[in-house]
C-alpha cells in the first residue's frame, strides 16, 4: 500500500542519568532532502544516522533532531576552591601594597576570574551509549513510518473515491453522446432543406456526416481513460514508492478528459467534463504527498 510523505515520530531512551531524544518530521518533496541537528557528542555518527533515515523514508523533506537532556547535578561546573583561595590572597596583597579599598562583593569579584568555574571533563561517546542513542533514532524512524502508512491508507481511500467518481461521470456521458449524434444529423439536414433549398446527393451527405461525427466521437478517449483509471488503482496497490508513477498516470488521465471536453459540443457533456476535471485536480493535489 502507498505511504504518505507526511510523517512524525519521536522516541526517548534513558542512559545513566541522561534522556536521549530523537525526533523526526517529514513533508512532501520531489527528492530526499534531509536536515539534521545533532548534539555534539553524537556528531561523529552523522553519516550512519543519515543512512538509517534514508533507508526507511526514501523520499521527502525530512528534519531530524537528536539532543540530550541531562540530570542537572551532572551539568554543574565545579568551583576550583584552591584557585579561589589563591586569587583572594593575591587581591589582599595587592590591596595592601597599593592601598586599594576592599572589594564590596568578594563573591562577584572572585567568581568572574579566569578558570574559577571550569568543567574540565571531556565527554567521549562510548559504544554502549551509542547503542542506546541508536535505539532512539530507530524508534523515531519506526514511528514516522507508521505515521506515513496511516496517512497513506487514508489517501488510498480518497483516491479510490475520486477514481470511482470519474468512472461514474464518464459512464453518464453515454446517453448525451447518442442524443448528440442524432441532433447533429437532423440539424444539418434541416439547414440544407430550409436555407439552401437545392437538390443534394444524399449518399455524399451521409458520408460527410459520418466523417464529421467520427471527428467528434469520444469512444477511444473513454476507453483510454478507463484503462488509466484501472492502472492507477493497480499501481497504488503495488506498494510504496509509487508517488511519481501515480503522478504520470494522473497526467495521462487529464489528457483524455481534456480531449473529451474539446469534442463535447453539448452543454450537458461539457458540464460532466468539468466535474471530471474537478475530481482529477483533487487527485493531482494529493498525489504530491505520496512517496
Amino acid at each position: 500500500m502507498i505511504q504518505s510523505m507526511t510523517g512524525y515520530g519521536k522516541c526517548v531512551v534513558e542512559f545513566r542519568g541522561k534522556k536521549i531524544h530523537a525526533e523526526l518530521k517529514s513533508l512532501n518533496s520531489k527528492a530526499f532532502d534531509l536536515t539534521t541537528r545533532i548534539a555534539p557528542l553524537y556528531r561523529e555518527k552523522d553519516i550512519e544516522i543519515r543512512q538509517l533515515i534514508q533507508q526507511s523514508l526514501e523520499r521527502g523533506k525530512v528534519d531530524f533532531v537528536l539532543w540530550v537532556e541531562k540530570d542537572c547535578t551532572s551539568c554543574l561546573s565545579p568551583i576550583n576552591l584552591q584557585l579561589v583561595a589563591e586569587y583572594k590572597k593575591q587581591i589582599e596583597k595587592m590591596q595592601q601594597e597599593l592601598h586599594l579599598p576592599e572589594p564590596e562583593d568578594w563573591y562577584a569579584t572572585l567568581l568572574r576570574l579566569p578558570e574559577v568555574l571550569s568543567h574540565t571533563e571531556v565527554e567521549e561517546l562510548s559504544e554502549e551509549e551509542w547503542e542506546e542513542a541508536k535505539k532512539a533514532v530507530e524508534g523515531a524512524i519506526n514511528e514516522t513510518v507508521a505515521f506515513r502508512k496511516q496517512e497513506g491508507a487514508a489517501l488510498a481511500v480518497k483516491f479510490r473515491e475520486k477514481i470511482d467518481n470519474i468512472a461514474a461521470l464518464m459512464a453518464s456521458i453515454e446517453p448525451y453522446e447518442k442524443e448528440r449524434t442524432e441532433k447533429i444529423r437532423q440539424r444539418i439536414q434541416d439547414a440544407l432543406e430550409q436555407h439552401i433549398g437545392v437538390e443534394y446527393d444524399k449518399n455524399r451527405l451521409e458520408q460527410e456526416m459520418i466523417y464529421y461525427i467520427e471527428k467528434l466521437d469520444i469512444s477511444e478517449e473513454k476507453q483510454r481513460l478507463s484503462n488509466h483509471l484501472a492502472y492507477f488503482i493497480q499501481t497504488m496497490e503495488e506498494g510504496q514508492g509509487q508517488g511519481k508513477k501515480l503522478g504520470f498516470i494522473a497526467q495521462e488521465m487529464g489528457r483524455e478528459i481534456n480531449t473529451t471536453g474539446s469534442k463535447s459540443n453539448q452543454a450537458e457533456m461539457q458540464n460532466i467534463v468539468v466535474k471530471m476535471k474537478d475530481e482529477l485536480e483533487q487527485i493531482k493535489e494529493q498525489v504530491l504527498n505520496v512517496m
